[in-house]
């Protein structure tokens, strides 16, 4: 009798555990456990620093987007005219300093650094990246 209370117990704190979000360092530690193949979910976090680049908006969770703990919401520049419309201001504006909810698949993106030259120079570090093509991918925690 106390074994069946128990897994059930058991089984409904892990079914409870199972519909939580992903931390940044769980996103991290699924990409790199998987990757080249992504881990699909939905995370959490708290969108401390912004940038851009090639048109594409990047949400960080740690000041340092170079941060091995850095957990990356990509935005597509396809996205982002429905970005703005859907909340009148860009994506970076609107997200930072707020923690979101974002549904999407996990990846180990490699970096290379380069020369002067633009060249690769055999160097590289790893970033974790979640790309949203869609703004019903993301959403501001309340």
């Amino acid at each position: 009798m106390k074994t069946a209370a128990l897994s059930i117990l058991a089984a409904a704190l892990l079914a409870g555990c199972a519909t939580q979000p992903l931390t940044p360092e769980d996103a991290i530690h699924y990409a790199a456990a998987v990757a080249p193949d992504v881990y699909s979910d939905t995370y959490v976090m708290d969108v401390v620093a912004t940038g851009r680049q090639n048109g594409r908006i990047f949400l960080n969770s740690q000041e340092d987007y170079r941060d091995p703990h850095t957990l990356t919401i990509e935005i597509l520049p396809s996205a982002l005219p429905a970005f703005k419309q859907a909340y009148g201001e860009d994506a970076d504006a609107h997200f930072k300093g707020h923690r979101v909810t974002v549904l999407g698949e996990a990846r180990r993106v490699t970096i290379w650094y380069l020369n002067q030259s633009g060249e690769r120079t055999g160097q590289s570090y790893y970033q974790t990246h979640i790309v949203v093509s869609d703004p019903d991918q993301i959403k501001i925690e309340s």
